[in-house]
């Protein structure tokens, strides 16, 4: 059997013959008229056509000759997913067999490999793009697509351990206690490229069904909405219509919530809860009056709208309204955070799109991490979400299987735990039942465990890449290691290389027996 999994690239070709079946596809079942706003529904992404035109070209009955050689390829890799996904690699295999065994082929070179994989695609592609062939293919599909009404199985193949063993994270299946991921790794040590392969897979493994897995981005240092780097968003089915700037225009939602239909005490405690957020985003000294004066305001601003979501302007005013009299003109701490976050217009007034049912990337990194800003565009986002997941229904199971929904992804996630983060850690309990999991990637692994709240205690895969320190206490709580045991977990962490990282032997520990830890590589993606 050929090994198709693995070191295999796309030709220059194809990106461009998937955009034009893509743009056929669309046209052909007329998604113009699921336009939202400024964000218009599309089949995003270019995995599910590559996969499409594979089968159909292998499917084309006519002798093959040495013409893919004539391909051009880039370094951009054919992800294993392609295959992996309905369980396709044995039917491609044995088509691949079929229509290329008279020919004198080195299947172990992975460049005459990907060209033979290529050459179909394009094949496939330039078949359905002829006359009536694309119609006539989504017919007889229409009926026949089964997989599309179960619950994917999110088992993400992120690596490879020793002697080239798949290394996957199981986030799906129904003895899987959560589904919380954090990443601990110093600057080079691949964190960006592990980001992007968990992206990738839950992506691409869900697209296709009718359970689509969605993702919300913090993108810190800006790479991932680097224009320069646009080919990665295809790895992840988006499009550059997912990246939203809050420099070039504001995030389409507000961040309040709508307490329309709620009661008095529901609003009393949101207040409450926000006012000590504002103070807590900034380091500046706020004192006891002021956070209860900005909790009055934020109920007062509510009565004005009564009950819509309230606006930085209107929560100004209302502060301004209950300070002293002699104190309406100065500038304290509180009206500070207001003023920064009204002159930065980072939220709309209004929801224009649905942060659950849709992918984004936020781009940051114009922000700094630590300040006002930066903290308040997740702080808020999160918060937002939170009160998304509220009203959400139990998530679905298939006694097997459970049902995600979203993936909250924070890069440089320190700088939103080094404080009482409600809303985060709301949001994973909350998350649990709803179908919802958080990524938190930072440079050391102390910062996932202070005096608010323990995420190593609610993390399903603690997974630490190279550190620039290590923390004996953190490894002593997370691998329960006595003092041999966490001389051996500190040289392992020490002799990482880039793209490297070790995980928790869950049987090992449940066993008493054997390394608590194992040492796998993250699959190259960008």
């Amino acid at each position: 059997m050929l090994a198709l999994q693995t070191g295999l690239r796309i030709a220059e070709e194809v990106p461009h013959k998937m955009d034009d079946l893509r743009l056929k596809y669309e046209t052909l079942i007329n998604l113009e008229k699921y336009e939202f706003d400024d964000f218009p529904f599309s089949v995003k992404g270019n995995a599910k056509f590559i996969r499409i035109a594979l089968l159909i070209g292998l499917s084309l009955n006519y002798t093959r000759n040495d013409d893919f050689l004539k391909l051009s390829m880039t370094s951009n890799s054919i992800q294993p997913t392609l295959f992996t996904v309905h369980g396709l690699a044995n039917t491609i295999n044995t088509l691949i067999n079929l229509r290329y065994n008279h020919l004198n082929i080195d299947w172990e070179d992975n460049i005459k490999k990907s060209k033979v994989i290529c050459f179909e695609v394009l094949k496939g592609a330039e078949y359905l793009l002829q006359g009536t062939n694309l119609e006539d293919w989504l017919s007889y599909t229409k009926n026949n697509n089964g997989n599309a009404n179960e619950i994917p199985h999110l088992n993400l193949n992120i690596g490879e351990y020793a002697d080239n063993i798949p290394a996957y994270l199981d986030m799906n299946s129904t003895s899987v206690t959560n589904t919380q991921i954090l990443i601990a790794g110093t600057t080079g040590s691949g964190k960006s490229n592990l980001l992007a392969v968990l992206m990738n897979e839950i992506r691409t493994l869900s697209v296709e069904t009718n359970y689509p897995v969605n993702f919300l981005f913090f993108d810190y240092k800006g790479e991932f909405s680097d224009i320069q780097n646009n080919d990665w968003l295809n790895h992840f089915a988006v499009d550059r219509k997912s990246i939203l700037d809050p420099i070039e225009e504001p995030l389409p939602f507000t961040p309040f919530k709508n307490f329309v239909k709620a009661n008095q005490n529901e609003i009393n405690i949101y207040s409450t809860e926000m006012a000590n957020a504002l103070c807590s985003i900034d380091k500046a000294t706020i004192s006891a009056n002021m956070s209860n004066r900005l909790s009055e305001a934020i109920i007062d601003a509510y009565k004005h709208t009564k009950g819509l979501p309230i606006t930085f302007e209107l929560l100004l005013e209302s502060y301004t309204s209950l300070q002293p009299k002699n104190d309406k003109e100065k500038m304290d701490s509180v009206k500070s955070v207001i003023s920064q976050l009204i002159r930065a217009n980072i939220f709309s007034t209004e929801d224009k799109v649905d942060l659950i049912n849709n992918s984004f990337i936020v781009k940051m990194e114009k922000y700094a991490s630590e300040g006002v800003i930066g903290k308040a565009i997740v702080y808020f986002i999160i918060s937002k979400l939170n009160s998304i997941y509220e009203n959400l229904p139990q998530q679905a199971n298939d006694g097997e299987k459970v049902q995600l929904r979203h993936f909250t992804i924070i890069d440089e996630a320190h700088y939103m735990l080094d404080f009482d983060n409600k809303p985060l850690r709301n949001l994973i309990a909350v998350g649990r039942n709803k179908g919802m999991s958080v990524v938190l990637a930072t440079q050391n692994m102390e910062h996932f465990k202070s005096k608010h709240f323990d995420f190593y205690a609610n993390a399903q895969y603690p997974l630490i890449m190279k550190q620039q320190s290590i923390n004996d206490g953190v490894l002593k709580d997370l691998y329960g290691a006595n003092a041999s045991e966490l001389q051996e977990i500190k040289q392992a962490i020490a002799s990482l290389g880039k793209g490297e990282l070790i995980i928790k032997n869950n049987q090992a520990i449940m066993l008493g027996m054997g390394k608590k830890f194992k040492k796998f590589k993250v699959r190259h993606l960008i």
